[in-house]
């Protein structure tokens, strides 16, 4: 009731400005519709003479004095009001709003231009309204980044469901302007083609579920690295919108999948393996089951030196000797009873090498096991964590391991296996021309 009467008010009083002025032209003895022109071009003069001192105030308050004000303060948030522009659009929606309440009674003497000018006034004011909202919610976007609950949330997904909702309303609003409508009976003409809009905004449909699901879910979040080999994704993810997810390979490609492939199809996170601290080794050396053999007491006296192996292999030796004895094996047969081997001295060196390797990690799972053989001959897997997750450490130390075990694995009298090399094949000559 209060704001009506204010209204009432300023129309009464610009009515009363424009009647004077009329008056005051006609006093010249001129025809009325050039009364009118006049005194209509009279009131524009002197309006935009007020809208520019208004602009020129607002604009010196919102956008020197505040921003001002703001950049000497301590806190972050008032800053981003800065960075999306909320001054500038309070700023003009302060000039539409004055606007609003003058000029269609500067021109009281041309109805149908005063009315069109309303309308045309209102459809402004309902679009600075939208943008000072939009740059209002765009600001606790990001404010809602930069905290540590919503850093790696789909804030862009609830953001652009907003949007999308204040656009229709907008839409809506101005249709109603233009037709002279109610809103509600756009609404009700709207649940008829409810269908063809279910249709339209599928995908958009899709992918804010989607990105509910998936928040819920906890399942991705901003600054994964996931690997989708369908779509050709492996990188961190970027960003997740509505209606795309933002993925940066690790050749620094850009990949945009919807929303929705997140619940249809099928990915690997590698969160897990990022919070635990360890990046996996899973590798693999090939020896030669030929070279495999029983180790002489030279052998075992010559491997004591080495400092890793020389505790070991003492157990070892009280162990089999114990058993042996017990079980009073003839130890002019080397299969009766029990011997130690040299791939299983490696074994046990390769253990020891990556109990001691400060790039290992010794909280999680480290086995250094033999798998099934193969025609390419025995694998002995080195299955174990580094002490980080970051590429290239993940990559050095894994290549310093192999470089060293791959060099002492001679000091065992093993050999790895390898297609027929030219050692190999002047072995086989020597062999022919022998015969």
């Amino acid at each position: 009731m209060e704001e009506t009467t204010i209204l009432n008010f300023s129309e009464q009083s610009t009515s009363a400005i424009y009647q004077q002025t009329f008056d005051w032209i006609k006093s010249f003895g001129l025809a009325e519709q050039i009364n009118h022109i006049l005194a209509s071009g009279a009131l524009l003069f002197f309006a935009c003479v007020l809208l520019a001192i208004v602009d020129y105030i607002t604009r010196y308050v919102f956008n020197t004095l505040a921003s001002r004000f703001i950049k000497k303060t301590n806190t972050d948030w008032d800053d981003r009001l800065l960075d999306n522009r909320v001054q500038v659009h309070l700023s003009r929606l302060i000039l539409v709003l004055i606007a609003q309440q003058v000029f269609p009674f500067i021109f009281m003497g041309f109805p149908v231009f005063s009315s069109a000018l309303s309308t045309f006034l209102a459809i402004l004011m309902i679009l600075a309204v939208y943008a000072l909202v939009n740059s209002v919610l765009r600001t606790m976007r990001d404010i809602l980044r930069s905290t540590k609950v919503f850093k790696d949330k789909p804030v862009d997904s609830y953001l652009q469901v907003v949007q999308i909702f204040l656009i229709f309303i907008v839409g809506m609003l101005v249709v109603s302007l233009l037709t002279g409508e109610s809103p509600w009976s756009f609404l009700v003409s709207l649940g008829a083609a409810s269908a063809i809009l279910m249709l339209v905004f599928k995908d958009t449909i899709l992918g804010f579920v989607a990105s509910i699901q998936v928040s819920a879910n906890d399942s991705v979040r901003v600054g994964d690295w996931i690997e989708m080999p369908k779509y050709g994704v492996d990188g961190d993810v970027l960003q997740i919108n509505l209606n795309n997810v933002r993925i940066q390979n690790w050749d620094k490609t850009i990949v945009t999948i919807p929303t929705y492939t997140l619940l249809s199809d099928s990915f690997k996170n590698y969160r897990g393996m990022q919070e635990s601290g360890g990046r996996r080794i899973k590798r693999p050396i090939n020896i030669k089951i030929s070279s495999i053999r029983y180790v002489t007491l030279e052998e075992i006296e010559e491997l004591k030196k080495i400092a890793l192996l020389k505790s070991y292999i003492e157990k070892r030796e009280g162990e089999i000797a114990a058993f042996n004895k017990k079980e009073g094996v003839d130890d002019s047969v080397l299969v009766n009873g029990r011997r130690m081997t040299n791939i299983g001295l490696f074994r046990a060196y390769a253990m020891a090498y990556a109990r001691n390797n400060p790039g290992i990690h010794q909280e999680l799972t480290l086995l250094v096991r033999q798998l099934a053989p193969t025609e390419h001959g025995l694998p002995l897997e080195l299955y174990m964590f580094t002490k980080g997750t970051q590429w290239a450490f993940f990559e050095d130390t894994t290549s310093d391991l192999f470089d060293h075990l791959f060099a002492a694995i001679k000091y065992f009298h093993l050999e790895v296996f390898e297609l027929p090399a030219s050692d190999d094949l002047r072995r086989v000559v020597a062999e022919r021309a022998s015969l």
